[in-house]
């Protein structure tokens, strides 16, 4: 009848269980029996779409149907209960209606899978922002295919994660996943890694040894880094992704290649074929479906999701509790991260030393991670500091007041007039300060821009800022270079 799943059957009625049994085996269907607690338990832990015989057992059928929502349920005696994974109800126990409920079963089983594939992406790959989402819709459309992937991405952006997310919803999904870093081995020994060896075929293979390839059979390979492979090795690669088949070193018999390949990189491909590090061919047949992970400091509204599961984590290996208030997570999400989620993670296990059982305040961050964060004890001179690094790094002369400044030529619509800040009369106007700061940045910040040109990297060093710090500025207010 062409059914391919597993039924459980659980019904405490033993005349009808043994009928049943007779009939799925005559049918060659896989089944398991029982109605104890045990088999519920076996049943939670199934991460396949299971179909079951439900007849008389402990267990309200209703409470089974919806802490199962991702089986499929035929029941055995009239059920009132209506459910989206209730098929119906088996009125005479036959060959013919058990084939046909089943044939129900083994079409209902791709709704069920999507709800599976949506929580196993949401286990695996936390974050909301619309770059993950993004991801999130390439990965449920590449991870059936047999289309090698690119996974490309600064360093810590997730990239493996994100190759365990695709095998998991690929049809390999039930062979293993075995990753290899290309970098981290040396040149001499990565064919051996790769292919595997046979006894005698180099001085120290004492015995035949299986590679990456054969262990990934069935199943996924990952090759990270795969920009740092020796391009002698880049030809041999090139040629099991052609042909399918490979041979051990020192081996003559050639082994099939059942193995889907996920390759990744932080390093830029194309420039590396200009420069002939990398083989164009091979990019190609790398190349086939790409996915950029998204760096951290792209998604910072995922920050806060990202720190409670760094957190439960760690908490098991460490024995204490981390929390981070509104006020860290602000500071934090205006932090760039060049390190990606590994960064974030490290910051979490080092806070989880420093700060055990607390919740993390903006203070207590190490300082690089503080940002414009204000200390409790931000006095006049720092307020004076504050207000000067806005304008140049050349000497910014105050009054007695520290209210003006002197040599600066505003626009009309800034709060400066014939060379003074104009300070509004706090007895009678109202004014927003942030507001007011931000227009004085925008007018500098044109003005050095003009002044060299659009050259970025000239107008920073003139406003005695970074130049990551005035492109983050540039994007904040809308200013191009022109």
């Amino acid at each position: 009848m062409g059914f391919n799943g597993c039924v459980l059957i659980m019904d405490h009625n033993q005349e009808r269980r043994s009928r049943l049994e007779a009939i799925l085996s005559f049918m060659q269907v896989q089944w398991r029996s029982g109605s104890r607690a045990n088999d519920l338990a076996w049943l939670r832990e199934q991460p396949h779409t299971m179909t079951v015989l439900l007849g008389e057992t402990d267990f309200p059928p209703a409470e089974l149907l919806k802490e199962h929502p991702h089986h499929v349920f035929i029941t055995l005696n009239p059920c009132r209960t209506r459910a989206t994974n209730l098929l119906g109800a088996i009125n005479e126990l036959t060959y013919d209606e058990l084939t046909r409920l089943l044939g129900q079963a083994e079409q209902w089983r791709p709704v069920a899978q999507g709800h599976q594939h949506e929580q196993c992406l949401k286990e695996l790959l936390v974050g909301e922002s619309p770059a993950m989402q993004s991801v999130k819709g390439l990965i449920r459309q590449v991870a059936d295919k047999q289309a090698n992937v690119l996974l490309l991405g600064e360093s810590g952006t997730g990239k493996e994660v994100i190759a365990r997310a695709i095998h998991s919803l690929s049809q390999q999904a039930k062979g293993p996943f075995v990753p290899i870093n290309c970098g981290a081995i040396p040149a001499e020994l990565l064919e051996s890694e790769l292919f595997g060896h046979e006894k005698g075929a180099f001085t120290g293979a004492v015995s035949a040894r299986k590679g990456r390839f054969e262990l990934a059979d069935g199943g996924t390979l990952f090759l990270d880094e795969i920009g740092d492979m020796p391009l002698p090795m880049q030809v041999k690669l090139l040629r099991v992704l052609q042909e399918r088949s490979f041979e051990r070193v020192g081996g003559t018999r050639p082994i099939k290649a059942n193995v889907r390949v996920i390759a990744a990189t932080h390093r830029d491909l194309e420039e590396m074929i200009q420069e002939q590090r990398f083989r164009e061919d091979l990019y190609y047949r790398l190349n086939v479906f790409p996915i950029t992970a998204p760096p951290l400091r792209e998604r910072k509204d995922d920050i806060a999701l990202l720190l409670k599961e760094l957190v439960a984590r760690h908490r098991s290996e460490h024995r204490v509790d981390l929390g981070f208030s509104p006020a860290a997570i602000q500071t934090l999400q205006g932090y760039r991260w060049p390190g990606n989620v590994r960064e974030l993670s490290n910051l979490v296990e080092r806070m989880m030393i420093l700060c055990p059982d607390q919740q993390v305040e903006p203070g207590d961050l190490p300082e690089k991670y503080r940002g414009d964060y204000v200390p409790a004890s931000f006095d006049d001179m720092d307020e004076q500091a504050a207000l000067a690094s806005i304008f140049s790094d050349e000497p910014v002369e105050f009054d007695e007041e520290g209210a003006t400044f002197f040599d600066f030529e505003p626009e009309d619509d800034t709060p400066v007039m014939n060379g003074e800040l104009h300070i509004p009369d706090l007895a009678t106007e109202c004014f927003n300060l942030k507001e007011m700061l931000a227009n004085i940045e925008v007018d500098m910040i044109g003005k050095a821009l003009d002044a060299h040109d659009g050259v970025v990297a000239r107008a920073a060093e003139h406003l005695g800022m970074r130049r990551t710090t005035l492109v983050e500025k540039m994007k904040k207010y809308g200013i191009g270079r022109d």
